[in-house]
């Protein structure tokens, strides 16, 4: 890689984005430290490869012999160490400014982007381009087991990774293949509203050449009707250039991919619900554009066997299983809770920690409606993630809309109180979920291990 750094500082190391960052440069022979607030086995293993990390964020942690300081989105304008690097006039970039130089480098990159299902869809292209001879490398989202953890630093040939539309960031990319899964009302804390939010999207499918490939959800074909670049849809039907058909969704998912009347390859997947159906055609489509050939499609996408907290499954209490999802928009929690309600011969039970303090206040009836599909409801105090708590939006208005739609939860003041409500409830058949973007999966290591 072609770079003049000798010493890079991360703040927020151990996100999942940053950690993969820090190690490729860790990998590049880069001197790497930075700081986090807490540690984690992401943490451990930065400094196993090398890495000086911090816990905490102190000034005195940034000095005139870091050549570049990272920043995550999470963190504050008033962070001390950010605060710092400003006064000592050093190089400083977020982390999507970062990735958009390092894309750079690359000839090929492909960038999957929506409002969710961005991971898992990622971990799907990741499966398939292992069992090619392309020699990718791959910024997970999320952890993988086949992949060992969230990176993989491969040729640089090609470049695969997710890409947010949080406050535009996307748009510091350089993609030469987009997958736009779906766009709906999400980060309302930067965004306007909706036709604010599609305009972004809109924007970053510009940034394709004339050579480059846009895969999009055929629901959102008018949106992007001007732009020059081949485009390809994909849907549940023959209204978009790929789809399903003779769709099976248990024991596990199974279909035949389609393009017009063709049939192309039987599909057979080890991941569950029929977003994630959705989600196998988008990466199907896109690896097509690659000229990748359907056997390895196919073989790729029966090798998935899910990313960690994607509706993962974690053990069991009292004969139910127990299962963690990062599920934190109402549609994607509606998508979780159908799964489960598919296979459950008893009750769903649903932890539920809200993220953002924004978003909950703004999707307040949408969440309450998501939640209405479980049989039992826990809601934990909402995460706040970069946000401050203003007191203007508590989980408990989660609750007091279920009760006007005539459905209780109970509000679980501690990690500890949900456990001890989830032991009194769940008996053999039922299905318990962990949902949501924060440490809500804390609750799950709990259960199956106290």
């Amino acid at each position: 890689m072609n770079n003049n750094f000798n010493h890079i500082y991360f703040i927020g190391i151990g996100g999942i984005s940053m950690s993969a960052l820090a190690e490729i440069m860790i990998d590049e022979g880069v001197r790497v430290s930075g700081s986090d607030r807490n540690s984690s086995h992401i943490v451990k293993k930065l400094e196993k490869l090398g890495a000086t990390i911090n816990i905490g964020h102190e000034s005195q942690n940034i000095g005139t012999d870091i050549d570049l300081v990272v920043y995550t989105s999470a963190i504050s304008n008033d962070n001390p160490e950010l605060v710092r690097a400003q006064e000592l006039n050093l190089d400083i970039m977020d982390r999507a400014e970062f990735l958009g130089l390092i894309m750079k480098e690359y000839k090929n990159a492909i960038c999957v982007s929506g409002t969710h299902g961005k991971t898992t869809t990622t971990g799907m292209l990741s499966s398939i381009l292992m069992e090619t001879d392309m020699n990718p490398t791959i910024f997970l989202g999320g952890e993988m087991d086949s992949m060992g953890g969230n990176l993989m630093h491969g040729s640089y040939d090609m470049l695969l990774t997710e890409a947010c539309e949080y406050k535009r960031n996307f748009l510091k990319f350089n993609p030469t293949v987009e997958l736009i899964l779906n766009i709906e009302e999400d980060h309302l804390d930067y965004y306007n509203d909706l036709s604010d939010i599609e305009d972004a999207f809109l924007e970053y499918a510009k940034k394709l050449p004339s050579t480059g490939h846009l895969v999009i959800n055929v629901l959102n074909k008018n949106l992007f009707k001007d732009v020059k670049c081949n485009v390809a849809t994909f849907g549940t039907d023959n209204s978009a250039d790929y789809y399903a058909a003779d769709v099976k969704l248990v024991p596990s998912p199974s279909y035949s991919l389609m393009k017009g009347s063709e049939k192309l390859a039987d599909i057979k997947l080890n991941v569950f619900g029929e977003h994630n159906i959705l989600n196998s055609i988008a990466a199907a489509a896109a690896c097509i554009s690659l000229c990748i050939d359907l056997d390895t499609i196919a073989k790729g996408l029966a090798d998935f066997k899910g990313t960690h907290r994607r509706y993962e499954y974690k053990g069991t209490l009292n004969g139910a299983s127990v299962i963690d999802d990062y599920a934190h928009h109402p549609s994607e929690m509606k998508a979780t809770l159908k799964t489960a309600r598919s296979y459950t011969s008893g009750k769903i039970i649903t932890v539920f920690q809200p993220h953002t303090y924004t978003r909950t206040k703004k999707l307040l009836n949408e969440f309450a409606e998501a939640l209405t599909h479980s049989d039992e409801t826990i809601l934990l105090d909402i995460y706040a993630a970069r946000e401050k708590d203003t007191g203007e939006i508590h989980s408990k208005d989660i609750i007091a809309k279920m009760n006007v739609l005539s459905k209780d939860a109970h509000y679980a003041e501690s990690f500890e109180k949900a456990e001890e409500l989830i032991k009194s409830m769940a008996k053999e058949g039922d299905t318990i979920i962990t949902m949501g973007a924060g440490s809500v999966d804390t609750v799950a290591e709990l259960l199956i291990n106290n």
